[in-house]
């Protein structure tokens, strides 16, 4: 479990920003039309480098292993999935989105790509 410390850090953060409410918390932050995509993907982005690392460490590998770049996506795949199903069923004051699911996915996918192309060189 030491291992993946900062990627369960990180999914609280994302935990708690994804389902509690923001009211006013944008007021003093210049806001575009699009950041709600943004910030999930930068989410689902660091969340899956930090599991990548994390089953890296674990099995101290210097090689990228398809069975964890597979592994990183099921779960982080599955934790947006949830995290949108807390937000459409639970919370009344957020809602659940398929496009916010769909970048999620897209982080994931920039997290494991980057983990793929880095790995070796960061070793």
């Amino acid at each position: 479990m030491k291992h993946f410390i900062w990627s369960a850090l990180w999914a609280i953060v994302i935990l708690l920003l994804t389902c509690l409410p923001m009211g006013g918390a944008t007021e003093n932050i210049p806001v575009f039309e699009g950041i709600d995509k943004l910030v999930h993907t930068g989410f689902f982005f660091v969340f899956s480098v930090l599991l990548c690392f994390g089953f890296s460490s674990k099995n101290k590998t210097r090689n990228a292993s398809w069975i964890t770049v597979c592994i990183v996506a099921i779960i982080s795949v599955a934790f947006g999935l949830l995290t949108e199903f807390l937000q459409y069923q639970f919370f009344t004051y957020r809602s659940g989105d398929w496009w916010d699911f769909f970048v999620d996915v897209v982080g994931t996918g920039m997290g494991v790509f980057s983990y793929l192309v880095l790995h070796r060189n960061y070793r």
